[in-house]
């Protein structure tokens, strides 16, 4: 289930997989690595869409992370594949488009249903809320957007780290 020796896994997924999904993947990987549990979770991003396959993220999304100290410029573009619902123990969609994209490539699969979220649904400020696609717009769409997906991903950077603690305890 969880890949290089991680004890827990998360896909990140958005459309292209090179605005949202990508920044929510340096996010994290950032949040863990601070939190001293990079090598404790394997982080990936993918998008349901295949336009953008091995392109690298968006340059405004790029420098958005860097204006915060992440950098993303290592990350490509991929598309969700049916077994990452598998091999991820966490996959968190950015918007309800990809979650229904999702919970669709999941089928009837309880096991695999459960893994797919809603990015927004782990802060208590954006229970419910969607990611916004930052792409047609400017870049004040993309200071919103990491803005609301750094709230998020270290709310969930806190419950994998309660998660990791649990498992140790056990």
């Amino acid at each position: 289930m969880n890949q290089n020796n991680a004890r827990l896994s998360v896909m990140m997924v958005c459309l292209g997989n090179i605005c949202r999904s990508p920044t929510a993947h340096g996010l994290l990987r950032q949040r863990l690595a601070e939190a001293g549990l990079a090598d404790a979770v394997h982080v990936a991003s993918s998008g349901t869409g295949t336009w953008h396959i091995g392109s690298a993220p968006d340059a405004r999304a790029r420098a958005e992370a860097a204006a915060h100290g992440i950098d993303i410029a290592d990350l490509r573009a991929q598309k969700i594949e049916p077994g990452d619902l598998d091999r991820f123990d966490y996959v968190i969609a950015m918007d309800h488009d990809n979650q229904a994209d999702l919970l669709a490539l999941a089928g009837n699969d309880t096991s695999r249903r459960n893994r797919v979220h809603l990015l927004g649904d782990f802060s208590a400020q954006y229970a419910g809320q969607p990611v916004g696609d930052p792409y047609y717009g400017g870049d004040a769409g993309f200071a919103q957007v990491f803005a609301m997906i750094d709230t998020c991903v270290t709310a969930l950077t806190e419950r994998l780290a309660d998660e990791l603690g649990r498992a140790g305890k056990g």
